[in-house]
Order: C-alpha cells, then sequence, then structure tokens
C-alpha cells in the first residue's frame, strides 16, 4: 500500500513538472513576441479611433488573427468593426473579449507632460492594449492547442464601441454568446489585480429639444428657446438627485446649444448617463429624467424627443473562475520599471499631486479579494449575464492614474503600456489552458454562474431593440 502511495505521489509530481515546463514554454513564446504585440497595440494607439469607426483597428486585428489560422466572421451583429476570429471545434468554447477603440477629446501624445498630438481622440482607457493582449492570448492558446492536440475551440469576440456604444450588448442579444462555455477579459489599469469584479448598469439616452428661432433682440417674443428646454430639464434632473439613492450616478454634456448668441436657437440637445449597481435602479431613475425632459418641454414651450444610446447590466461575478485567474497573476507577476520608464513615471506621478511614482506597485499583485466596489460601467457586464465571464486588471499605467485622463494615454503609448499589456495577455492564457484541461472547472462555474443568475433571470438588454448606434459618436 506505501508503494502504491509513493507511485501515486510521484506521478502527481511528475504531471505537476510536466504542466509547469508546459506553461512554462507557453509564457516563452509569448516574450518572443512581445515586441511584436507591442507594435500592434502602438498602432492602434495612433489611429485612436472612436466607437463603431475602428475599421483599421478592427482590420488590423482581424488579419493578425487570420494570419494564424483562425476563421473570421465579419461585421456580425449588424456592426461593421464588430467580428469573431475562431480556431478549433467542438466544446468546451472559451471566449477571449478585445475592445479597441478610443475617447473623444483626448487626444495626447506619449510624453509626460500635456501635449496634445493633434487628433480628435485618445485611448484613454487603454483599448488598444486591450484588443492586442487579448488577441495575444487566442493566438498563444491556438499554439499550444495545435501543438497538443487539445479539443475544443478558442473564440476571439472583437468587440467595439465600448465607450457608451455599448457594443458587446448587441452582441449578446443577437445571441452570439449562446453556445459559449466561459469568457475571458481583461482591462488596462494602474495596479495588477484579479479580484471579484463589479459595474454600475447604465442607461445612457440624447435628448433633443426644439424650438422656434428668432432674433434674439429685435423679436423674442416670437421664438421657443430649445436651449431653454435643456438648461430646465438640467435644472430639474440636478434637483433630483437629492431624491436617489446616495450609490446612484447621473453624468451630462450639452452636446448641441446653439450657434450664435442673437438667435434663438430652434434645436439643442444634451446627452445623459443614468448609473447604478442594479439595473431596476438605473430604469427608474432613467425614467424620472425622461419625465424631467417632458416636463422642460411642456414648460418651455418646446418639443423633446430622445434616443436611446446605450445600456448595461452591471457585472455578475463568478468565484470559481476567478480565483483560477488570480493564481495566474501570481505566476506571471508584475512589471519592472527599467530606469527610463523610471523618469518618465516620476514626471507622470508628479503631474497627478504625488511626490514619487509608486512603482514598486505596479510590480506586485494586489491581495485577492471576493468583494468589489463598482466605479464604473461596462458593456461586459451582459456577457456575464450570458455566460460565465472572469477577467483582471493589469499595470499599464502609473500607479496611482485614473482612467480617462491624458496620463493614461500619454503611458499607453509607451513601453510600461506593453509591459502591462503582456501580463495580461499571459494570465489569460494560462486560465484557457486551465479550462481546456479541466472540465470539471468549467462545469463548477456553469454551476455557480446559474445560481447567482437565478433560475428564472430572463435576458432584456437596457437599450431595448434598437438598431445599434452606429453614429453616436458623430
Amino acid at each position: 500500500m506505501k508503494k502504491i502511495l509513493l507511485l501515486g505521489s510521484a506521478l502527481c509530481m511528475l504531471l505537476g513538472l510536466q504542466a509547469q515546463a508546459d506553461a512554462d514554454a507557453v509564457l516563452k513564446k509569448l516574450d518572443s513576441k512581445a515586441n511584436s504585440y507591442g507594435n500592434i497595440a502602438q498602432e492602434i494607439w495612433g489611429l485612436a479611433e472612436m466607437g463603431y469607426q475602428e475599421e483599421k483597428s478592427s482590420a488590423l486585428l482581424q488579419a493578425t488573427l487570420q494570419n494564424e489560422g483562425f476563421t473570421i466572421k465579419k461585421g456580425v451583429a449588424g456592426i461593421p468593426t464588430a467580428f469573431i476570429a475562431e480556431y478549433g471545434s467542438g466544446s468546451p468554447i472559451i471566449a477571449v473579449l478585445g475592445e479597441y477603440d478610443a475617447l473623444p477629446g483626448l487626444s495626447q501624445e506619449a510624453v509626460p507632460m500635456q501635449k496634445t498630438a493633434g487628433k480628435a481622440a485618445g485611448h484613454a482607457c487603454g483599448h488598444h492594449l486591450f484588443g492586442t493582449a487579448s488577441t495575444a492570448a487566442a493566438i498563444a492558446v491556438k499554439d499550444w492547442m495545435q501543438a497538443n492536440k487539445i479539443k475544443g475551440t478558442i473564440r476571439f469576440y472583437g468587440c467595439p464601441a465600448e465607450e457608451g456604444g455599448s457594443g458587446k450588448v448587441y452582441m449578446v442579444r443577437e445571441g452570439l454568446f449562446n453556445d459559449v462555455d466561459v469568457a475571458l477579459h481583461w482591462h488596462p489599469g494602474a495596479s495588477n489585480a484579479a479580484n471579484a469584479g463589479a459595474a454600475l448598469a447604465n442607461k445612457s439616452a440624447k435628448f433633443r429639444f426644439y424650438g422656434i428661432s428668432a432674433h434674439a433682440a429685435g423679436a423674442p417674443d416670437k421664438g421657443r428657446s430649445s436651449l431653454d428646454g435643456v438648461e430646465a430639464m438640467n435644472m430639474m434632473v440636478n434637483m433630483m438627485r437629492e431624491h436617489i439613492p446616495q450609490e446612484a450616478r447621473i453624468h451630462y454634456v450639452i452636446t448641441d446649444g446653439g450657434k450664435a448668441p442673437n438667435v434663438v436657437p430652434n434645436f439643442a440637445e444634451v446627452y445623459y448617463y443614468a448609473r447604478h449597481y442594479k439595473r431596476d435602479v438605473v430604469i427608474e431613475i432613467f425614467d424620472r429624467i425622461v419625465k424631467a425632459a417632458e416636463g422642460a418641454a411642456m414648460g418651455t414651450g418646446t418639443t423633446m424627443d430622445y434616443e436611446m444610446i446605450g445600456g448595461t447590466h452591471e457585472l455578475l461575478p463568478n468565484l470559481t473562475l476567478q480565483k483560477v485567474m488570480y493564481d495566474n497573476l501570481t505566476k506571471v507577476g508584475g512589471i519592472n520599471y527599467t530606469p527610463e520608464e523610471t523618469a518618465f513615471a516620476e514626471k507622470i506621478a508628479q503631474s497627478m499631486g504625488y511626490k514619487e511614482a509608486d512603482i514598486e506597485a505596479a510590480a506586485t499583485v494586489q491581495p485577492y479579494e471576493t468583494t468589489a466596489r463598482a466605479s464604473g460601467s461596462t458593456d461586459v457586464g451582459d456577457v456575464s449575464f450570458a455566460v460565465p465571464t472572469v477577467g483582471l486588471r493589469t499595470a499599464t499605467w502609473v500607479p496611482g492614474t485614473p482612467a480617462h485622463s491624458w496620463q493614461a494615454v500619454a503611458t499607453g503609448g509607451t513601453s510600461i503600456g506593453n509591459k502591462g499589456m503582456m501580463v495580461a495577455a499571459k494570465t489569460i492564457t494560462l486560465t484557457a489552458m486551465d479550462l481546456f484541461k479541466d472540465p470539471a472547472l468549467v462545469t463548477k462555474a456553469k454551476e455557480e454562474f446559474q445560481e447567482q443568475r437565478g433560475a428564472d433571470f430572463q435576458y432584456i438588454p437596457l437599450l431595448g431593440d434598437r438598431a445599434p448606434a452606429l453614429n453616436y459618436r458623430n
């Protein structure tokens, strides 16, 4: 009996060593292609294409995957820049999500001081890194499957317009995730963490007011100001803030307020977001915003209509998958700065009011946590209600950097961003390999998913049945 136990222990040790050697070989190959992937990411950073306008960025990732043997489905879910790339056949089907849209009004050169690059947009959320790292991971998993004759399917989802355009929602609504077993994703950040994620549900719309033009001095009584409608709406919504849950968020920008002070504007537009960590509360708040708009139109003698632009669910965590992702992130570890990168980071930190850069935070992994406080929204939330989903963040920015800032754009255009990107690629690759090797893990994740989602759950997209908002950035 003792001999059998010893043999069993030796076999387990041998298998463990083989698995480690297997993983080391995959990671080494990713390292050998880091410069190539860095070039792809920086090309997309330079393109800085906004939501549903990412023609070149999408085409570049498609070509990269197609050259590696993936079959490509273009223009899925009625979106020209959305695509699916697939390798293999049968189960399990493991999805890797990738994004590549930039944000408007955040043009910035890759320098540690604020300096615009003369473009309409900038990658202030690091989606050039997001899409590229996910592509790298999909290719690395494909190579591993091919070399080891692994059965199953690795599938890359090219997801446009995450920034307010809700691209993934249309893909979920179209049923494109119905046969997927697990979805993997990540996001650029200022630290390395693979904790249970959270996100705010979100509804957004553009409210358009229509008035009557007239000379603002010569015949003001003949006019009805559409801008008055917008301002009256904004005033009522701002008063409403006192009477909504404190965790809720409402924000807006006036996208069109007229063209000249001496002309009573006959058209004005305001763009609203409503958020909360429960989608039912978001729906209630948004309906009250609509009532405010209707009252504003009535009170100012204007008319109003609105267009739903986006709507996303909150994020449904999966702790079974999260622990696997975290363990793999700790194996990969963080990043170390060169002296040149340290000098860059110090200047970025000083621009944000810090005395010095906490570069040690980029080299470490944050402790594992099973709860998280939501601070933003993502259309990954809808994916997480369609299929067990797990993600992580890596230090692609100088620690302390907020997303949607010029500092995020600048650092994302450097080797610091590229290094953090490869941490994500490696972690997603190892996690996908674990899922292919362990069917019981996939089963357990699905069981948790069904329990968390609830037996009576029915998916209803918050943006309704509208067609993709392809012109929302125009």
